[in-house]
């Protein structure tokens, strides 16, 4: 019996993969793909029979950090820290009360920086809830298409591109390329919202919550998904999750937020070994273990983040501390330039030996020791 003839490979040759040596790089390697200056974002409360402005909700309060070339910073912190507001300020869906933000040596805004429509054709941003992201009107091939003619592509350069990406993604362009998002599984809408990310070929990805809606077996399809697309197309991420176990899987880099500020950042193996900051101590104790005899008897972290109208003065995580002193409320502790990939810092005061605090120079100790519930895939 002759065997049957092998068929051809129909797989799309393009996107092609985007080399190191990336011609759309301007600033070189050793500058930072985004860096982010005293960044401040404040929402006005109001009041009384005037409508007056009574107070501020501090969202983002001076907040300043790199993201490298090449790399993925994950963003972890409790509800209500500022890690969603953080990402809306740098694709410029709302307006920041002040800061500066830089995308490879070019500021945006002002006379002479990036303008928004230039920003977003280099960053792009995938949202959690990705049944709201999809117009419920669209087929999901003109939804992925809109970006791309928006920018001025010709309707035959963005068919293609399109069903490029839908294939790139893992959905067969012929079967549901002209299907509407609730044909779709969870999992299918979020590479859906993924593929329209990437029809402008941008550099840099922002990604809010982008698998916590998923169950696990679709979640870990969808982080190797993002894995393989970041070597193939030489992307940088920013991943927000409250997962610290996708974070560890996923990340290059960590940023820990308490309150609208940065209390810790570092290399992932660093933060997830040897945290220095009470809080991201407190964050990696919570998570639940894989072995049912290792479980937690205490709250490794009790009562309510303050409010943030009225934050605590000094270090703001004090009211939640064990180790607070008095010196905890009249000095703010200092993070520090981070403006390299090994530097770790915490904004602690016992991560500084020189601060005063009794246990300066003792930082707290992992209850338990960091294990990775995702194998690596290999490269």
């Amino acid at each position: 019996m002759s065997r049957a003839p092998r068929r051809k490979s129909t797989a799309p040759e393009w996107p092609k993969p985007v080399p190191p040596g990336d011609t759309r790089d301007r600033g070189g390697q050793a500058q930072p793909m985004l860096l982010v200056e005293n960044l401040r974002k404040y929402f006005a409360i109001r009041g009384g029979l005037l409508n007056r402005k009574i107070g501020d909700v501090k969202a983002v309060d001076g907040i300043t950090f790199a993201v490298f070339k090449g790399e993925t910073l994950g963003i972890v912190g409790e509800s209500g820290c500022g890690k969603s507001t953080l990402a809306r300020l740098l694709m410029g869906l709302i307006p920041a009360e002040g800061g500066k933000i830089v995308f490879d040596g070019d500021p945006v805004g002002g006379p002479s920086g990036l303008t928004l429509r230039e920003l977003r054709r280099n960053l792009q941003m995938v949202f959690q809830d990705s049944d709201s992201s999809l117009n419920p009107r669209l087929p999901i091939e003109e939804s992925v298409a809109y970006g791309p003619r928006v920018q001025g592509a010709t309707r035959d350069a963005t068919k293609k591109t399109t069903q490029d990406l839908l294939q790139r993604v893992g959905l067969r362009p012929d079967l549901f390329g002209g299907r509407y998002p609730h044909e779709l599984s969870g999992g299918q809408k979020q590479r859906v919202n993924i593929a329209r990310a990437l029809a402008l070929n941008p550099r840099m990805l922002i990604l809010d919550e982008a698998v916590s809606a998923l169950d696990k077996s679709i979640e870990a399809q969808v982080l190797n998904l993002l894995r393989y697309l970041k070597r193939h197309f030489n992307l940088t991420y920013i991943f927000i999750s409250h997962d610290l176990n996708v974070v560890q899987y996923i990340a290059d880099r960590v940023m820990v937020m308490y309150l609208g500020e940065v209390v810790e950042i570092g290399p992932s193996e660093s933060i997830y070994h040897q945290a220095r900051h009470p809080y991201t101590r407190a964050l990696l104790d919570s998570r639940l273990a894989l072995d049912p005899a290792d479980r937690v008897e205490t709250a490794p972290l009790t009562g309510d983040p303050p409010n943030p109208i009225q934050p605590p003065s000094g270090c703001r995580f004090r009211t939640r501390c064990e180790f607070a002193e008095d010196m905890c409320a009249t000095t703010a502790p200092a993070l520090g330039e981070s403006l390299d990939r090994a530097s770790h810092r915490a904004a602690c005061h016992m991560a500084n030996p020189a601060s005063g605090h009794k246990r300066a120079g003792q930082l707290p100790s992992v209850a338990r020791p960091a294990a990775m519930m995702y194998s690596v895939e290999a490269s």
